[in-house]
């Protein structure tokens, strides 16, 4: 069972990998795994109660994620019906590309801290749909926001899923996170921006769209009112969760459910057609929902690996064999490339008691840092890397050759800074 399950979960990345070649879209080779794996595993089992049990508890968890997404999106989609990214793209001054790349990536590296990954992600994603016209330099700028907003994400409690989960845990405190891994965190977006600092030269293709980015659709309150509701929303996700302790996707529904009262109150006087292009159920219309039903796909795909051990089987095998801890945290970072992170840091939190390895200890610090990392050295490998191949229509083979070399040189030299670090200051 385990071998035939492994089997269709390579034969889908592959397919996935390969969508281009092979003219199938990412979306069906995604779903048609993740069923298939649940297929086998259930076939397979003489207790198919516990096995459809099992895929409902994971399903718990997965339709969070995705109701989280959906809304983000959907959130996004109504800040950008109301031309609400004029407040930020009419104050962005530069036509260098340099300049702007290191300012859209610092933009996203901090915000990312105080968002989280994925929604930073969308939102800088359509941002720069408003400065750069141009589809191959505009990928360049999505692939550096993908490290930016996982390096970024990794170094507070909130700003990746995997730290959250470390949080809750009780493995990790604010304050030692925040202090252990900014420098790492920065070092891994600095690394690859140097590198590509001496191949990004010459003007964006079309400086007039910032000039004159104003538009007579909306009027000045109306935009900077849905822009500052919507950013207000996404960053209050995470104060939601801490007051009332549900999952953040109530949050984002939450702050969603505000928006559509807003939105109806302020067009309420217009007429029909320019009150439906500003709703929210147009923007619902809007939003990438073939990038969430892919995000299911490879979810319910790595839940069956999470369900028939695999995951854990592997992380207990790099224990045995590896043996010195730097290099299987290093190790659990790569293989989040290829893997989902959250389960490979719920298997490192079973493996590893906090009787051995305490809070705040380094191996939690460092295991945060790589989880949250380590996954843009492959488009898929996290959930900013989907988010945005499904938004762009980002080839993987494309990020593979471009994006990859970059992300992994930053991430083995945030990894080195921390090790640098700890024997220092012996934190």
């Amino acid at each position: 069972m385990n071998l035939m399950i492994i089997a269709i979960f390579v034969i889908g990345y592959m397919a996935i990998a390969l969508e281009h070649p092979v003219k199938i879209n990412k979306t069906a080779s995604a779903l048609l795994t993740g069923v298939l794996c649940w297929v086998v595993f259930i076939m397979s089992s003489a207790d198919t109660a516990t096995v459809s049990e099992e895929l409902y508890g994971h399903f718990g968890e997965i339709s969070g994620i995705l109701f989280f997404l959906l809304g983000a999106m959907t959130i996004v989609e109504l800040i950008d019906a109301h031309d609400g990214f004029e407040v930020i793209t009419s104050r962005i001054r530069t036509h260098d590309q340099l300049k702007l790349l290191w300012i859209i990536c610092f933009v996203t590296f901090f915000l990312s801290a105080v968002l989280d990954n994925l929604t930073t992600t969308i939102v800088m994603i359509s941002l720069l749909r408003k400065l750069i016209n141009d589809k191959q330099t505009r990928m360049f700028f999505v692939g550096m926001v993908i490290i930016a907003a996982n390096a970024g994400g990794a170094w507070t409690p909130i700003g990746d899923v995997t730290t959250t989960m470390l949080w809750i845990g009780g493995q990790i405190t604010t304050g030692n996170i925040m202090v252990q891994l900014i420098l790492p965190s920065l070092v891994c977006l600095i690394v690859p921006l140097v590198a590509l600092s001496f191949s990004i030269k010459g003007k964006i293709e079309n400086p007039e769209a910032i000039e004159n980015n104003q538009t007579d659709k909306t009027s000045a309150f109306e935009r900077k009112l849905i822009f500052w509701l919507g950013i207000g929303a996404l960053v209050f996700v995470p104060v939601f969760k801490t007051i009332t302790h549900l999952p953040p996707f109530m949050g984002m529904l939450f702050g969603l459910g505000i928006l559509w009262i807003v939105t109806e109150l302020i067009h309420k006087n217009k007429n029909e057609a320019d009150k439906d292009s500003y709703s929210v159920v147009q923007a619902i219309r809007k939003a990438d929902v073939p990038s969430v039903l892919f995000f299911l796909g490879i979810l319910i795909a790595i839940s069956a690996l999470e369900s028939t051990h695999l995951l854990t089987n592997l992380a207990e095998f790099m224990d045995r064999t590896i043996g010195n801890l730097n290099v299987i945290v290093i190790s659990i970072g790569l293989l989040s490339a290829v893997i989902d992170n959250v389960p490979l840091v719920a298997a490192g939190m079973g493996m590893y008691d906090m009787g051995t390895y305490p809070t705040d200890h380094k191996f939690w610090s460092f295991l945060a840092y790589a989880a949250g990392t380590g996954g843009s050295c492959l488009i898929i490998g996290s959930a900013a890397g989907v988010a945005a191949m499904g938004m762009e229509k980002i080839d993987f083979i494309w990020y593979l050759k471009k994006i990859a070399w970059l992300a992994l040189l930053g991430y083995l030299a945030g990894a080195a800074t921390f090790m640098l670090q700890h024997y220092l200051f012996n934190q």
